[in-house]
């Protein structure tokens, strides 16, 4: 008896784990989000194991901004996109309990049909937007793109002074703003 109900246990949570990680159709995706669609990259990402959390750790291969990307599928948890030339699969997958997004929020958030316009930036902005890191002076927009978004749930407003971002799993960095600039960054 034990063994049928554990048997029937595992087929049931078999049965949730498919379904949530079932690709979305083109009927289920929003209207500016296509699949085999071209997009550029909103912000440098960094990427361990061709795998892209969307808690955002500061570390592995960066992606520059304005990166040409395919989206090749989406589900509930993940976005598949193809970089390069060869052509290179990334997964990003989304953390919705550090990030407070669901799937569509964490891709317009990252990809878009038109590149970031980067003469909006300064000098030193643009040197540390294509390097993929902060500099006090820098204006929040440019930290956004340079270094992406900081998880909710350590800065759960944009409008704060202080940022908090993950280097990696283990450590954590404040970017400190004054007047709406980096006034300092602390490891």
């Amino acid at each position: 008896m034990r063994t049928v109900i554990r048997g029937v246990i595992f087929i049931m949570l078999s049965l949730v784990l498919v379904a949530c990680s079932k690709k979305l159709t083109k009927e289920e995706l929003p209207v500016n989000i296509s699949e085999g669609g071209i997009y550029f990259t909103q912000v440098v990402m960094h990427y361990e194991k061709n795998t892209f959390p969307t808690t955002n750790y500061q570390v592995g291969i960066a992606i520059p901004v304005n990166t040409q990307v395919k989206l090749l599928e989406m589900d509930k948890n993940t976005i598949s996109i193809e970089i390069g030339n060869p052509a290179q699969k990334i997964v990003v997958k989304n953390i919705p309990k550090h990030t407070g997004d669901d799937i569509y929020q964490a891709f317009n958030k990252l990809f878009a049909k038109q590149k970031v316009n980067l003469s909006q930036f300064n000098a030193l902005e643009k040197e540390h937007i294509d390097a993929g890191n902060v500099a006090v002076g820098m204006r929040k927009k440019a930290v956004t793109t340079a270094i992406g978004y900081p998880p909710s749930t350590r800065t759960a407003n944009l409008d704060a002074n202080a940022w908090v971002f993950w280097r990696n799993r283990f450590n954590t960095f404040i970017v400190n703003f004054k007047n709406d600039k980096v006034s300092d960054i602390v490891d």
